[in-house]
């Protein structure tokens, strides 16, 4: 193994920080622990929204004023925008060849899932204290 003419770099000099940045590991287990936190939020969310179904503005209001409903449902939503972050950052990674690009469309994602997050979170504190 010769380097390219012009170069003084071995080719494990310029392989040499191409390799994982140790955050995949930490990624995956983001992605597996949202999951799995996911799990049981969304059945009791389903369970809890079927409950309400037919129901009036003003019982979900009481649903949402009870600190464990409110509670629950932003827990919820965090790791549901936050797995979801974790996804579509995946997708981009893997199919975006172009560095720049990959990079403005990661920033762009986490930008607009914590957009989305504190906006709805911020919801349910409003129908949570004001009803």
């Amino acid at each position: 193994m010769t380097s390219k003419p012009g170069t003084l770099r071995s080719p494990l000099g310029r392989v040499r920080g191409l390799g994982s940045a140790k955050e995949g590991v930490h990624h995956w287990w983001q992605q597996r622990l949202t999951a799995v936190a996911l799990v049981p939020l969304s059945l009791w969310l389903i369970v809890s929204l079927l409950g309400l179904s037919g129901s009036a503005y003003a019982d979900f209001a009481a649903w949402v004023q009870s600190p464990i409903n409110a509670t629950l449902l932003i827990l919820a939503l965090a790791m549901l925008f936050h797995h979801a972050q974790l996804g579509v950052q995946v997708v981009i990674e893997d199919y975006v060849a172009d560095h720049a690009l990959r990079l403005v469309g990661v920033v762009a994602v986490k930008f607009a899932c914590a957009a989305l997050a504190v906006l709805c979170i911020v919801s349910v504190l409003v129908v949570a204290f004001k009803g």
